[in-house]
């Protein structure tokens, strides 16, 4: 229970974090998150800031071939960032890619880098994944620290990739293999 609301249970449970789905009663808080996020985000993300573009961000968010996540804390249940596996594609590819942001004030506490690894033990075993793609504008040093923290290589750069507040970006290609994953999980 979060301010006399039931919260959604988790689908992955870390030390400090948890991932679950967004539900529209998470509209304000999450709102408010992103707004108070939007100067560190600039160029980086586009994120619901409008009750509109949070009801259609959470239509999307339910779609087949997406699972959307919202990272919550464990010691309170208050929405520190989001994390979603999108364009999941399913036969011969088995594979998705990643998307996460953490909210400003939450930012360097390693409540991303847990996540990460919460959502690909979904990927991997839940969802049964062999790929996961994440793509990363060569100047955010902060996030790229976090997809190598997860085990993701750099396999390549993506020249004006996709188009982020009215500009096309320059991205490069992060991505971790289940194979690679479970390795890593061994040590």
């Amino acid at each position: 229970m979060k301010d006399g609301r039931r919260v959604a249970r988790p689908v992955e449970r870390g030390r400090a974090v948890y991932l679950r789905r967004p539900t529209l009663g998470d509209r304000d808080e999450f709102l408010a998150l992103t707004r108070a996020s939007r100067r560190a985000h600039r160029g980086l993300a586009a994120s619901p800031t409008s009750p509109d573009e949070y009801e259609l961000w959470l239509e999307r968010s339910r779609a087949a071939d997406v699972a959307a996540f919202l990272v919550c804390r464990t010691e309170d249940d208050a929405i520190v960032g989001s994390v979603a596996l999108s364009q999941i594609f399913r036969g011969n590819f088995q594979s998705a890619y990643l998307g996460y942001q953490i909210g400003a004030p939450h930012a360097g506490r390693g409540y991303m880098t847990e996540a990460l690894k919460l959502v690909l033990k979904h990927a991997f075993r839940t969802l049964g994944l062999h790929r996961v793609e994440a793509n990363v504008q060569p100047g955010n040093e902060a996030s790229i620290r976090v997809v190598r923290r997860a085990g993701f290589t750099r396999e390549g750069y993506s020249r004006r990739y996709l188009k982020i507040g009215g500009r096309w970006r320059d991205h490069e290609r992060w991505a971790i293999l289940r194979e690679e994953w479970a390795s890593k999980k061994a040590r």
